[in-house]
């Protein structure tokens, strides 16, 4: 018989065998399946969110310049700008007002920012919110007005323009665009000052170069690349994955008593089905060979079936076991549909972590019984 033909006739057998245990092997799978669907939503969402930063932060500025006052962040002046823009390989430079609003009424912190592109500037007195500031304060009506306390018994109103697509929810979901003078006005800031600046290099090879040049210019500055952005973003989604696999840890944890629970030895029908096998002449290795297809087709089956779940619950549910520790925001959840980024690395490392100890569990024990005297293992 051909190596094909026997793994075949083994092939059939073995889910023969695995119909007659079938509420036995069903159970152990979804157990498997359980241990995979943790894991790979979290693996899937995490690079996801990586994808979408990365998208994000291709359009932010190659440079940002934060002026430093007893060691954090203070207002920069306009003067800094000429300076800066006189550097060779600078195309531009742009003073950013920006900052944060504690909402009293939800305990929200919105972001408030005067944007730099006319489109997204909305006329006087009138704001263009993120896609989830109307959801957390119960907008039920088109034109509500947006009212703003700095202080106790003060309230600033604001008309609603209109509200940010859905689409840009990772970064502006908690966002408030106003005009610069309506921004000074409210943050109480004179002009002539910027939260920070914005510099857009030529040549990105050259960025390092106009870091030293300004660094020597602005000597109290801090200088925050799109790199650096980019890193602290990597962090920040390993870190809250790694919290979600520690959250997991209690089901790997007693999958992995299962798995050596099932590598000390085989129960009395199996081990009496290996004598009558041996016994009608099968060898030691169609034996192996047997039981190999078996755990593979056990564990390929549960990681198969956890990963399908895992792609549905996070690319079609939208997540919802895992978005609050994932995404990040204490009260405002951006509410987005992430673009699937399935890491094959991932996928890999979780098979071999998952898949393959289960199926090689299977071969210590079955060669005790198979090597053993089939009356001997019958009886």
């Amino acid at each position: 018989m051909s190596a094909l033909n026997r793994h075949r006739a083994l092939l059939d057998f073995t889910v023969a065998a695995l119909a007659r245990r079938r509420i036995k092997n069903l159970s152990l799978v979804v157990v498997f399946a359980a241990v995979v669907f943790l894991l790979a939503s979290a693996m899937f969402f995490a690079a996801s969110l990586r994808r979408e930063a990365g998208a994000t932060l291709a359009s932010a500025p190659d440079l940002i310049v934060q002026q430093l006052t007893l060691g954090r962040q203070a207002m920069i002046g306009t003067g800094a700008v000429p300076q800066i823009a006189a550097i060779r390989g600078v195309s531009r430079v742009e003073g950013r007002l920006w900052g944060y609003h504690y909402d009293r009424v939800n305990g929200a912190n919105y972001t408030v920012m005067v944007p730099g592109e006319a489109a997204l500037t909305p006329p006087p007195g009138q704001v263009i919110l993120g896609e989830a500031v109307p959801r957390v304060r119960g907008f039920k009506w088109q034109g509500t007005p947006l009212f703003l306390s700095r202080r106790e018994g003060d309230l600033v109103r604001f008309d609603i323009a209109r509200t940010l697509a859905a689409d840009s929810a990772l970064v502006s979901a908690d966002l408030i665009l106003m005009t610069e003078a309506d921004f000074r006005s409210f943050f109480n800031v004179p002009e002539g000052q910027f939260t920070d600046l914005a510099v857009h290099v030529r040549n990105p090879r050259e960025l390092s170069t106009v870091v030293e040049k300004a660094s020597a210019l602005l000597p109290e500055a801090r200088f925050v690349t799109r790199d650096d952005i980019a890193r602290t973003y990597q962090k920040l989604f390993d870190w809250r994955e790694g919290v979600m696999v520690a959250l997991a840890f209690v089901s790997i944890l007693a999958f992995a008593i299962f798995a050596a629970e099932k590598a000390t030895g085989l129960s009395a029908e199996e081990a009496r089905e290996i004598g009558i096998l041996k016994a009608i002449g099968w060898d030691t290795s169609d034996v192996i060979a047997m039981k190999l297809w078996e755990g593979g087709l056990v564990s390929g089956g549960a990681f198969l079936l956890g990963c399908t779940l895992a792609y549905a619950h996070v690319f079609w549910a939208g997540a919802p076991l895992f978005a609050p520790v994932l995404k990040g925001w204490a009260v405002i959840y951006p509410d987005f549909r992430l673009t699937p980024a399935i890491d094959a690395l991932q996928l890999g490392t979780l098979f071999l972590l998952t898949t393959l100890p289960y199926a090689a569990a299977t071969v210590v024990p079955v060669w005790r019984t198979a090597a053993a005297d089939p009356d001997a293992v019958m009886r």
